[in-house]
């Protein structure tokens, strides 16, 4: 499929646009495509738009197709490798020597092997997320910049850009540009609920673990009420009242507040300044819980970036689907270049291409989060600084992908309205749950869509830099 232009380009009359964007902004309202304010992120008294394009950007049905057939073995393989100690023991083997917050992360990993699962229940709620490369003979190809396996956002406000955009089609007249449904809160729920009902106790609660300052609220709350919807109760705390309120019993189920803890949803914990040492003993209190943990510390673990670039050398794939080398080649096909950085000959000669050309690679430090990718000459000063170290190990390098252009507005609270070329990244949600060794449940659960003027290179829409949207099929 070649490169193709999006429905931006189409609309030059500035008022015309200023117009539709008065129509999307309460649309964006009336459908709950909302966030609360930076000034006051904590309360609901005063909220915004989250940002979102003016129109929906154009998607390749066969990349879409690719990308939503291929979740279901995305959500095996991470949990095939959150069961294989040996491969992560050899894959973060480097990085744990150098990164702090991985270290401190398989610290809790090798406390709760030794002392024996308490649960017998996996739940997993994972976004891989791609690029769409445009090669240079023009044809387009899905390429996979990660997968997220904690706290992966935008589930909820994704189910609500469908009805935000196909209003602002139809009054701007557009009727040839359908916008799919995204059913992505109610899967994810669904797993969810699915974890709690096997977990066997009607008096239990689903715990969302967030952070102090809650800007993106409403995101949760579409998924904590489809939760209720079905019966499956909902309480919210932080890290602190874990710390100070929260205990095991004889039998390892977490308490808290009074409250039999079923099922532990991370929306806080994925970078180091979300940890205190009290955060840290919380954090290892509840992997050690009966409690069903999503992620739990292996899944976590598997999302790493170094993970990522583990799985794709020759034969690792193989190792963990024997039996199935579609699953193989369907993974396979998605993965851009990957290089590990470790001492020895295969990192310096990846370290020699990263300065030698720069602009060809990204540089990936273990982080989730958005906005922590380095590009450019940065990456030849970062090099510089650790070629000769072990601290090299703390990155993994990939190549960079060329991602297709499209033209579309961005609407942003205190931004001007303009045509501008965009970047979209495309992602799909996955669900799985497994009691024991027998998987109960995986799917596909939607999708998202975010799209970046073309003058950043990262950052998401939580960061200030990406805008939600939606793609119609072309």
């Amino acid at each position: 499929m070649a490169c193709s232009l999006g429905l931006g380009e189409k609309f030059t009359d500035r008022a015309l646009l200023e117009q539709l964007a008065l129509v999307a902004k309460d649309a964006a309202a009336l459908h709950g495509v909302i966030m609360r304010t930076k000034e006051d992120p904590n309360s609901s008294e005063v909220v915004s738009y989250a940002p979102f394009t003016l129109f929906p950007s154009p998607i390749p049905k066969s990349i879409f197709e690719q990308a939503r057939l291929v979740q279901k073995d995305f959500n095996l393989l991470v949990d095939k490798v959150s069961r294989d100690s040996t491969f992560l023991e050899q894959a973060l083997a480097s990085t744990i020597i150098v990164d702090n917050f991985t270290a401190r992360l398989f610290q809790i990993y090798r406390h709760v092997l030794q002392e024996g699962t308490s649960s017998p229940i996996n739940l997993g709620l994972n976004r891989s997320d791609y690029m769409l490369h445009c090669g240079e003979n023009g044809m387009t190809s899905l390429k996979q910049i990660e997968i997220n396996t904690i706290a992966a956002s935008f589930g909820g406000l994704a189910s609500r850009m469908p009805a935000l955009h196909r209003h602002v089609l139809n009054v701007a007249g557009i009727h040839d540009v359908h916008v799919m449904d995204n059913t992505s809160v109610v899967v994810l729920a669904r797993g969810i609920g699915k974890a709690w009902s096997i977990y066997g106790s009607d008096r239990a609660v689903v715990m969302f673990l967030v952070e102090e300052t809650q800007i993106n609220i409403f995101d949760h709350r579409l998924l904590e009420h489809e939760l209720w919807n079905q019966n499956v109760p909902v309480i919210r705390r932080k890290f602190e009242d874990v710390t100070e309120k929260g205990c095991l019993d004889g039998e390892k189920r977490l308490f808290l507040d009074g409250h039999e803890i079923a099922v532990v949803y991370y929306r806080y914990g994925y970078m180091p300044q979300h940890y205190t040492e009290k955060n840290w003993e919380a954090r290892l209190m509840m992997e050690r819980s009966r409690a069903v943990k999503c992620p739990d510390i292996a899944s976590h673990l598997a999302g790493t970036k170094k993970v990522q670039q583990e799985l794709s050398k020759p034969g690792i794939l193989e190792r963990f689907f024997p039996d199935n080398p579609d699953a193989v080649s369907r993974i396979r096909s998605t993965f851009a270049g990957l290089y590990s950085l470790d001492q020895g000959d295969e990192g310096d000669r990846a370290l020699a291409m990263a300065l030698r050309d720069p602009d060809m690679f990204v540089l990936k430090p273990q982080r989730e989060g958005g906005g922590n990718n380095i590009y450019g000459e940065k990456i030849c000063h970062v090099l510089n600084e650790v070629k000769d170290s072990p601290e090299r190990s703390a990155y993994i390098l990939m190549d960079k992908i060329t991602p297709l252009p499209v033209s579309n507005c961005i609407v942003r609270r205190g931004s001007p309205l303009k045509p501008q070329t965009c970047l979209s990244e495309l992602g799909m949600f996955g669900v799985y749950v497994r009691q024991g060794t027998e998987m109960v449940l995986n799917e596909c659960a939607g999708h998202l869509l975010r799209t970046k003027s073309s003058e950043f290179a990262d950052g998401g829409v939580a960061a200030g830099v990406a805008a939600l949207d939606n793609p119609y099929l072309i």
